[in-house]
């Protein structure tokens, strides 16, 4: 009998169900799939006998608790998974399993064979010789990102509830919204939650441990210019087109995601609309480092200001807004988070892979709302898209450390 009889069943069942957030939506959550997806939760929850289950109202995050069957008082650990996928085809999910994986076949997921996994093109395959993989069909995402967290905590509640020799303290656990449009956590309630450190269960591939992340910001552009004929433009005319193009060209030439790695920062053009008459563009900006950070926004900036001096009037309108910091100027501070979270790792036989992510999480803006929250591996691997796939062993893994840290805090 497996270790954790539901993990794989509740993962499957889960991914099935379209719970996609809106990124034009001003609603919270911003889907009502998603609504649904977590009532669904919570009635699971409450099923199993946790406490306090109850839906925060100003985050939509379900929240739940699992007491403590110590006769001390000990730390509060907290751990939180997002229920919403990315912006790619949710509807339909069909997963296939891969049993006894060798390492280096082709996995092909649609019948016609158009979409493949190759460990020549995704090398990440070869680390699972003899695992069970989760796949697509190759028309939709998986899901993993972050299902997998979803199903492993509540496999590691329900272990614990099983197996009461296993000491803990007070276990706080919550599942939320709209991570994956970067506004699920704007609004989460720390004081409601009631944790003393928590971990995000959102991160990729075995061992993968983040308290490290980027400083970001959204920027948006706004080119106004002047259109008139092309046979009277001498002299006339502003290209709102041709001023974007400008201003692109003259941010740093090597400073974009393509060019970049581990804690390089960059400026990520995502969108551009234009007419010689208006142009809209819009970026994000990263960096590790906040004085970094703060110099790549006052650059941003310094550029419209210096064309628009050329110009002798207001052509170009920049707005720049932060979206998360750095995490790991707060867990720094204190970093028995991470030294438990490193050490339930070596017990359960996972070495521990610790690095700066080139991007955020959930636990980003946790942790600067008082909640030192780094991120632990799921299992995902290629997320996003067709191509994504998990190990079960790993997702076993995964649910291994959740509870072994929650073991290791009932001795603290």
């Amino acid at each position: 009998m497996a270790k954790y009889p539901e993990l794989i069943s509740n993962f499957l069942k889960f991914v099935k169900i379209n719970s996609r957030s809106n990124p034009k939506s001003r609603t919270i959550p911003s889907s009502k799939r998603e609504t649904a997806f977590l009532n669904m939760l919570k009635d699971l929850l409450s099923d199993m006998g946790l406490t306090d289950v109850h839906t925060n109202e100003q985050s939509a995050y379900v929240f739940a608790t699992l007491p403590s069957n110590l006769d001390k008082k000990v730390p509060t650990v907290g751990f939180i998974s997002h229920i919403d996928t990315a912006d790619f085809n949710s509807e339909n999910i069909d997963p296939q399993i891969i049993e006894n994986y060798d390492g280096q076949s082709i996995i092909s997921l649609d019948k016609d064979g158009e979409f493949k996994l190759d460990p020549k093109v995704f090398p990440s395959l070869k680390k699972y010789k003899g695992d069970t993989l989760i796949t697509t069909d190759g028309s939709t995402l998986l899901g993993a990102d972050d299902k997998a967290g979803v199903a492993e905590i509540i496999s590691a509640i329900a272990y614990l509830q099983s197996n009461p020799e296993i000491k803990h303290g007070t276990i706080k656990v919550a599942f939320g919204p709209d991570e994956e449009i970067g506004t699920g956590a704007d609004h989460f309630d720390v004081n409601d939650f009631g944790a003393d450190f928590a971990y995000t269960v959102d991160g990729g591939p075995l061992g993968d441990l983040n308290y490290e992340t980027f400083n970001a910001a959204e920027a948006t552009v706004s080119i106004k210019g002047t259109d008139v004929h092309p046979a009277e433009a001498k002299g006339v005319m502003v290209n709102a087109i041709q001023v974007g193009m400008d201003f692109h060209a003259a941010l740093p030439e090597y400073d974009r995601p393509e060019k970049t790695v581990e804690r390089q920062g960059f400026y990520h053009i995502y969108d551009f609309q234009g007419s010689v008459d208006h142009t809209n563009m819009a970026y994000i900006i990263r960096d590790h480092d906040r004085d970094r950070f703060e110099a790549r926004k006052r650059l941003f900036e310094g550029i419209a200001d210096q064309m628009n001096k050329e110009f002798s009037e207001k052509r170009i309108s920049v707005e720049i807004k932060d979206q998360y910091y750095n995490m790991g100027e707060i867990i720094s501070k204190d970093p028995t988070v991470i030294e438990v979270a490193e050490q339930a790792m070596k017990n359960v036989d996972v070495k521990p892979h610790i690095f700066p992510v080139r991007g955020g999480t959930d636990g980003s803006k946790i942790s600067y709302m008082g909640l030192p929250t780094p991120n632990i591996f799921a299992g995902g691997e290629n997320m996003h898209g067709r191509f994504e796939y998990v190990s079960e062993q790993t997702m076993e893994k995964a649910t291994d450390v959740i509870i072994e840290i929650a073991r290791l805090y009932a001795q603290k």
